[in-house]
C-alpha cells in the first residue's frame, strides 16, 4: 500500500504547477484581508455634537456657547450627546444677556440632541454612524455591528468544512467568494442599520468559509514540504496584504457607499482563477472518482515537465484512500481526565484572549493617535514581520516559551501604554503596534501547537473547538474597543492583563517541540508547570513528518 503522498512524488515538491497553485490559493485570501476588517471604517464614528438648527433664534455668542463642554482625557471638550435646552438659551439671548457673563452656563438645564447631530467630515465624508445616527443612545450598535459580523463567522466555521466534504473543495471555495462578494454588494442598498447588519453577518459566514476551504484545498494538492510554508506564510501573508489595502482603498474613497462598491471589485477579479485552480485529487479519490483525479494530475505532470505512470491510482492500491468509517468521538473526550480537562481548559483560554487582543487592537488601529488611514496600514504591516518571526521560531525552540515569551512581549508592551505622555503619541503607536507584533506571533503558532498536544483520535476536533474560542474572543472584542470612548488607555490596561495572565497559563501547558505525536489520550503529556518534562520516547520508529491537516475552524 501507497499513501497519496508517495503516489505523486514524482509531480516533485515546487515545480510550476505547485507554485501556481501556491500564488493563485493565496492570492484568494487577499479579499478576506480587507472584508474582515472594512468595519472600522465603514462603522468608524466622526467627531460629532449636537445640532442647533438654523431657524433658532440666537445670537453667535449663544450658538458658540450652545454645546456644553465635558472633561476628556484630561482636557475640556464640547459634549457629544448633549446640548442646553434651545429654549432656554434663545430666552436669555432674546434679552441680550451674554453666556459667561451675564449666564452662569453650569446652571443652565440641558437636553438631548433633538434635532440630530452635525457629524466632522474631516476623516469621513460618510459611515454606517453617520448615516443612521448610530450615536448617543444608539451607540451600543457599533460594536454589536462588528460582533455580529464576527458571529457570522463563528457561524460559517461550522458548515465550511462539511460543505467541502460533501460538495467537493473547488466548488465551496468559489460558491463562498460569490457569497462573500455578492453580499457585500447588496450592503451598498442597505435602507437601514438593521438590513446592513444581517447582510454583513452573511458576509462573514462566506469571509471564514473561503478562507478554511483555501487553506484545506492548498494543504491536499502541496507536498509536504510546501504545505508548511503555505498554511503559515502563504495564506496569512496574503491576509496582511488584502488587510494593508483596506486602508488604501478608504483613503482615496471616504463615502462608505463607495467604498464598499470598491471592495467587491477583487472579488469579481478572481472568477478567472475557477480556470486554473483543480480540484483537490485527495477529495476526488475520497468520492471514488479516480479518472478526474488521474487527470488532474496528469496535467501537473505535464506542466512540471514529468513524465506521469500509465495508471496512477490503482483502485485496489489506494482502498486506504477512501473516507474511513472514523469511530465516534463525542466533545467530553476532551474532558475525559483530569489532566486533557486542564489542558483543553487552557487551550480555550489561550485561544480566546490571543483573540480578543489580536482583533482589539486591529479594530482599535483608526482610533489611535494620528492618521487614521496610516495607523490601519501599520497594523496591518506589522503582521508580515509577525508571521515570519513565527514561522522562524517554529522551527528550532520549545513551542510553550515561545508563545509565552512572545505573549510577555505584546502584554508588556501595552500596559506600558498608560505610562506614555499624551504629547508623546509617536511612542504609544509604537507600542501598540509592538503589542499587535506579539499577539499575531503567538495567534499564528496555536493551530501548530494544539494540533501536537492532542492525539490522533481527538485532533481535528480539538483544534476545531479551540480555535472556535477564538471566534468567540472576536465578538467581544469590539467591546474592548467600546471602553476606549470612556478611558483611552483602559483598553490597553485590560488587553495587556489578560496577555500576561494567558502567557504565564501557558507556561504550564505541556512541551510538545521534539516529542512523537500522541495516537491515544493516555499518550498525552501531564501538566507539569514550569518544568520541562522529558517524555520516554515509544520503541515505535518516530515519524519524520506526521500527517496532520491543520484545518482553521
Amino acid at each position: 500500500m501507497r499513501d497519496y503522498d508517495e503516489v505523486t512524488a514524482f509531480l516533485g515538491e515546487w515545480g510550476p504547477f505547485q507554485r501556481l497553485i501556491f500564488f493563485l490559493l493565496s492570492a484568494s485570501i487577499i479579499p478576506n484581508g480587507f472584508n474582515g476588517m472594512s468595519v472600522v471604517f465603514l462603522a468608524a464614528t466622526p467627531e460629532h455634537r449636537c445640532r442647533v438648527p438654523d431657524t433658532a433664534n440666537l445670537s453667535s455668542a449663544w450658538r458658540n456657547h450652545s454645546i456644553p463642554l465635558r472633561l476628556q482625557d484630561g482636557r475640556e471638550v464640547p459634549h457629544s450627546c448633549r446640548r442646553y435646552r434651545l429654549a432656554a438659551i434663545a430666552n436669555f439671548s432674546a434679552l441680550g444677556l451674554e453666556p459667561g457673563r451675564d449666564v452662569d452656563l453650569e446652571q443652565l438645564e440641558q437636553e438631548s440632541c433633538l434635532d440630530g447631530w452635525e457629524f466632522s467630515q474631516d476623516i469621513y465624508l460618510s459611515t454606517i454612524v453617520t448615516e443612521w445616527s448610530l450615536v448617543c443612545e444608539d451607540d451600543w450598535k457599533t460594536p454589536l455591528t462588528s460582533s455580529l459580523f464576527f458571529l457570522g463567522v463563528l457561524f460559517g466555521s461550522f458548515v465550511s468544512g462539511q460543505l467541502s466534504d460533501r460538495f467537493g473543495r473547488k466548488n465551496i471555495l468559489f460558491a463562498t467568494m460569490a457569497v462573500q462578494t455578492g453580499f457585500s454588494f447588496l450592503q451598498i442598498f442597505s435602507i437601514n442599520w438593521e438590513m446592513f447588519t444581517v447582510l454583513f453577518v452573511i458576509v462573514g459566514m462566506g469571509q471564514i468559509s473561503n478562507y478554511v476551504v483555501a487553506f484545506i484545498l492548498g494543504t491536499e494538492i502541496l507536498g509536504k514540504s510546501v504545505r508548511i510554508i503555505f498554511s503559515t506564510l502563504g495564506v496569512c501573508t496574503f491576509f496582511a496584504v488584502g488587510y494593508m489595502l483596506l486602508p488604501l482603498f478608504a483613503y482615496f474613497i471616504r463615502d462608505w457607499r463607495m467604498l464598499l462598491l470598491a471592495l467587491t471589485v477583487p472579488g469579481v477579479l478572481c472568477i478567472p482563477l475557477w480556470w486554473f485552480i483543480p480540484e483537490s485529487p485527495r477529495w476526488l479519490i475520497s468520492q471514488r472518482r479516480f479518472i478526474e483525479a488521474e487527470n488532474i494530475i496528469q496535467k501537473a505532470a505535464k506542466m512540471n515537465n514529468k513524465v506521469a505512470p500509465v495508471v496512477i491510482f490503482d483502485p485496489i492500491e489506494l482502498q486506504e484512500l477512501k473516507l474511513p468509517s472514523q469511530q465516534k468521538i463525542l466533545i467530553l473526550s476532551l474532558f475525559r481526565t483530569r489532566n486533557i480537562a486542564t489542558i483543553t481548559i487552557m487551550s480555550l483560554m489561550l485561544w480566546m484572549l490571543t483573540s480578543v487582543g489580536y482583533f482589539a487592537l486591529s479594530l482599535n488601529a483608526p482610533n489611535l493617535h494620528g492618521d487614521a488611514y496610516l495607523n490601519c496600514f501599520l497594523s496591518a504591516l506589522i503582521e508580515v514581520p509577525a508571521y515570519i518571526t513565527a514561522w522562524l521560531l517554529l522551527q528550532t525552540l520549545p513551542r510553550r516559551y515561545i508563545i509565552a515569551g512572545v505573549l510577555f512581549l505584546g502584554g508588556g508592551v501595552l500596559l506600558l501604554i498608560q505610562l506614555v505622555p499624551e504629547d508623546y503619541n509617536f511612542l504609544s503607536i509604537g507600542l501598540a503596534m509592538l503589542g499587535k507584533f506579539g499577539i499575531t506571533s503567538a495567534f499564528s503558532m496555536l493551530y501548530v501547537f494544539t494540533a501536537e498536544l492532542y492525539p490522533t483520535l481527538v485532533r481535528n476536533m480539538a483544534v476545531g473547538v479551540t480555535s472556535m474560542a477564538s471566534r468567540v474572543g472576536s465578538i467581544i472584542a469590539p467591546y474592548f474597543v467600546y471602553l476606549g470612548a470612556y478611558n483611552r488607555v483602559l483598553p490597553y490596561i485590560l488587553m495587556g492583563s489578560l496577555t500576561v495572565l494567558i502567557g504565564i497559563i501557558t507556561l504550564f501547558l505541556p512541551e510538545s517541540f521534539g516529542v512523537t505525536l500522541p495516537e491515544t489520550l493516555e499518550q498525552m503529556q501531564k501538566v507539569k508547570g514550569f518544568r520541562l518534562r522529558k517524555n520516554t520516547r515509544d520503541s515505535t520508529e518516530k515519524e519524520e513528518n506526521p500527517k496532520v491537516l491543520i484545518t482553521s475552524f
